[in-house]
């Protein structure tokens, strides 16, 4: 399912990417990393109004959270009563309707933007497979059913005496080779041609080109990054920095409300993935970081912009233009303007009277019991005392001589 989703859209991207690339490369500047960034903006330019419609979320959420905490706290422990969990759920769902958003609403931008992110970051793991100005350079010595490298019958072998990485190529698929032989650093690549001397030139002469097309600012982009004095160290430490810029001018600062029982676990995946995605960094190629950068970047200058703009147009505007969007909805479905404020909390007056009756027939039902109870105390009361002739002197005796008998026990 997941391969089944991630793979078309890596496809169509890394067809994008082949053609930003060719653009590139025709006016002089055919280089991984340009490539990477510039493609990283058009990708999330495209995806604005997912982005939109989730920081819209996010700065109403500023006023629901508390709203919502509230309900909460009222019905702590409660909601093991139907009516008390129906009666929760109606008021939670009266306060999003009221500010015109779904509960839903930020999770589903979410969900429509994972596939996205997901088969980008596979398309800057492979790019070679789907750039094929580039994959070009590569088979013109792997040569696979061409009389290249891989049809030598020791191929398998030499390669990995190269290959010193913990996980198992298949050498005799093409396109993991060429994935493999990408990473390879400078003494690989003489260990390859020394493996192969008869393709030595041809292996040499496009090897230039790949790593002329991979190298900015002195950085091999399919190579990974080592904790050393150098600037391909940034990469993953820049990585971390601007993830961590990213996610604290995204973050809502409701969720990092001290009350908020999510505060504490938020405060550490705030801290926890830049520091992960700089680690990370020094074990994956080096174009991925460039890519985790680039976004994170572009995603705080378009956080930053979006924010200034809901300021300056406010939440109860932002509020207002929710409800007009909804009715319009509603009236292409045939169904009358809908007034969120005051219907929002019919279903919960609902539920309260039911509420109220039930208590008021809990109460009258206690009375009556209790009234039948001091009845039946009276009527027993009345027939211990009474004899068989009722008014006469020996009746009065009886019940005085009754009275003190009874008393007696007590």
């Amino acid at each position: 399912m997941y391969n089944a989703v991630i793979n078309p859209i890596a496809k169509v991207l890394g067809y994008i990417l082949d053609i930003l690339f060719r653009g590139l490369d025709v006016i002089g500047i055919g280089n991984i990393a340009i490539a990477i960034v510039i493609f990283t903006i058009i990708v999330k330019l495209c995806m604005m109004p997912l982005t939109f419609k989730q920081m819209k979320m996010t700065k109403l959420n500023s006023l629901i959270s508390p709203k919502i905490k509230e309900i909460q706290a009222k019905y702590k422990g409660k909601t093991s009563d139907p009516n008390m969990a129906s009666k929760m759920q109606a008021e939670t769902k009266a306060v999003y309707e009221k500010y015109g958003v779904s509960q839903m609403g930020g999770c589903i931008q979410l969900l429509i933007q994972f596939p996205i992110l997901m088969a980008l970051y596979g398309v800057f793991q492979r790019i070679p497979i789907y750039i094929e100005s580039v994959k070009v350079y590569f088979t013109n010595f792997l040569g696979q059913g061409t009389g290249g490298i891989m049809d030598q019958p020791n191929f398998a072998d030499v390669m990995n005496g190269i290959y010193e990485n913990k996980v198992s190529v298949d050498w005799s698929n093409l396109e993991s080779t060429i994935v493999a032989v990408n990473s390879f650093t400078a003494d690989q690549w003489e260990a390859l041609k020394n493996g192969f001397a008869s393709f030595s030139q041809v292996i040499a002469d496009n090897q230039a080109k790949i790593t002329d097309i991979n190298t900015c600012f002195g950085v091999n982009m399919s190579q990974i990054p080592t904790f050393s004095l150098s600037v391909a160290a940034l990469i993953p430490i820049l990585a971390g920095v601007t993830q961590y810029l990213s996610v604290k001018i995204a973050q809502d600062k409701s969720q990092m409300d001290n009350d908020n029982p999510a505060a504490a676990s938020m405060k550490m995946m705030t801290l926890f993935m830049p520091l992960m995605s700089a680690f990370i960094g020094f074990s994956v190629p080096a174009g991925l970081g460039i890519y985790w950068i680039a976004t994170a970047v572009i995603q705080t200058i378009i956080q930053i912009i979006i924010n200034r703009y809901y300021d300056k147009i406010g939440t109860d505007e932002i509020i207002r233009k929710n409800v007009e969007k909804r009715n319009k909805k509603r009236e292409k479905k045939g169904l009358p303007p809908e007034k969120i404020a005051k219907n929002a909390t019919a279903s919960t007056k609902k539920i309260d009277q039911i509420e109220k009756n039930k208590q008021k027939i809990e109460t009258l039902q206690k009375k009556k019991e209790a009234n039948d109870k001091k009845m039946k105390e009276i009527l027993d009361s009345t027939t211990y005392y009474k004899s068989s002739k009722p008014g006469s002197l020996a009746e009065k005796a009886g019940m005085v001589a009754k009275y003190n008998e009874k008393n007696k026990k007590k």
